[in-house]
């Protein structure tokens, strides 16, 4: 299990050498595997997304001290803010950062010296992309909206409250949430006729937890909805027949004291564990949600389903790097999570209010980046790319439930390939 304490471990590098050919994007297995969350690389990665970009500058939340709201090493959290203009002056989208959890004190220690525990090796200006685009022809429904990506810090999904005072962390996840809300409300966010919570990866899962909580911070007169990407985190077996991700799940949930901030209609008749799992909960979320995911997601492959900790003979070192070597047998494993994934979401999806994309893809992460949410040969799910899905959907333009045929069916994805 030390494999996990390191997730952060590549957090604080760029990823050198990133490049995209024939809709693969391939990059260093160690990228993905370490952070969880491959938002380390799109939103620095000039040779992937040009010049361009947009740079938003970081402003740290002063009266976050007070509040004892701070990141793992004590530091201010904080977030990057583009205010929003014309129609979108009074919308709000606010955009949950992803990266990984840390599930032992020794992790912690170390994930507080990186940017995902820390204000101090957080970059001072971010490039915001896909849905936190500000140009009409990247991000047609959203662009001028106010858009604020949260930065994360605290390693359990804005929802632990707890310290480790030997080890001098604090674990101020929730803290930091409604440090955040409470800040962006007294900055013009109160005034909203319309607000968006989304996420991407351990972001998505915050997105999907606290969705109810954003939704009554406004008057009931407010359109206010929620979008979890790549955050579907799956309850399974792993390759070996254990269960990699619970035990990390069980580690984050009762080192950071996350017990006590998750649904209650939750966790009065289940374990805390279960209910840091997204299919345990999504069925109780009353505001709208949608959840956007791949049904063989990159990071679920790599480190809940075959990691090198259960593969130790490296049987699926291969497949686990680029599917397009996965054997049969390996072929008909995924074919088994992507039916648990189609099983999870099956009460969620008979709710009108939800949406859904579920594309084949071979990906992890698709709203940010901006060749996956809205480009020329975006993915699609019939003729329909990502952004338009989520815009159709968010102002009820129309009812959004897509779900792909299995693999190898769509070849309009994006598929990550490891070197």
């Amino acid at each position: 299990m030390k494999l996990f304490g390191f997730w952060t471990a590549a957090a604080v590098l760029c990823l050198f050498g990133a490049w995209e050919v024939n809709g693969i994007l391939e990059i260093n297995e160690e990228e993905l595997f370490y952070t969880e969350t491959n938002a380390s690389y799109y939103n620095e990665s000039k040779a992937v997304f040009g010049n361009n970009a947009l740079l938003v500058g970081l402003t740290l939340i002063k009266s976050a001290a007070a509040k004892g709201a701070v990141c793992l090493d004590g530091t201010l959290p904080g977030y990057h803010w583009h205010r929003g203009y014309g129609s979108g002056a009074n919308s709000w989208l606010i955009q949950l950062e992803g990266g990984g959890w840390c599930n032992t004190v020794r992790a912690c220690v170390y994930r507080k010296k990186t940017r995902r525990g820390s204000s101090n090796y957080m970059e001072k200006q971010l490039a915001f992309t896909g849905i936190l685009s500000n140009k009409p022809e990247e991000n047609p429904d959203f662009f001028n909206w106010n858009r604020v990506k949260l930065r994360y810090c605290d390693g359990a999904s804005f929802t632990g409250d707890s310290e480790h005072k030997a080890a001098q962390l604090q674990f101020r996840g929730q803290r930091i949430w409604s440090a955040a809300m409470e800040d962006l409300m007294s900055s013009g966010m109160r005034y909203a006729n319309q607000a968006l919570l989304s996420g991407c990866s351990a972001g998505g899962l915050a997105s999907i937890l606290h969705c109810d909580e954003f939704r009554d911070l406004f008057p009931r007169t407010t359109r206010v909805k929620c979008l979890s990407d790549a955050g579907l985190f799956l309850d399974v077996v792993d390759v070996s027949g254990g269960r990699t991700l619970r035990n990390v799940y069980s580690g984050v949930v009762g080192l950071q004291g996350v017990q006590n901030n998750l649904p209650r209609i939750c966790t009065n008749h289940l374990d805390p564990t279960s209910c840091f799992f997204p299919q345990n909960i999504i069925g109780n979320v009353k505001a709208p949600l949608f959840i956007l995911n791949t049904a063989y997601d990159s990071w679920q492959i790599q480190s809940s389903l075959a990691p090198p900790s259960a593969d130790p003979h490296g049987y699926w070192s291969n497949c686990r790097k680029d599917h397009s070597k996965c054997s049969a047998s390996q072929l008909q494993f995924l074919q088994g999570f992507r039916n648990q994934m189609l099983n999870a979401i099956k009460g969620f999806s008979n709710s009108r209010q939800n949406g859904l994309f579920i594309n084949s893809c071979f990906a992890h992460c698709q709203s940010e980046r901006q060749d996956t949410w809205f480009a020329d040969d975006s993915p699609v799910l019939g003729s329909k790319p990502i952004a338009l899905a989520v815009g159709d959907w968010y102002f009820d333009r129309a009812g959004e439930k897509a779900i792909d045929c299995p693999y190898p069916c769509d070849n309009s994805c994006h598929n990550l390939v490891f070197r």
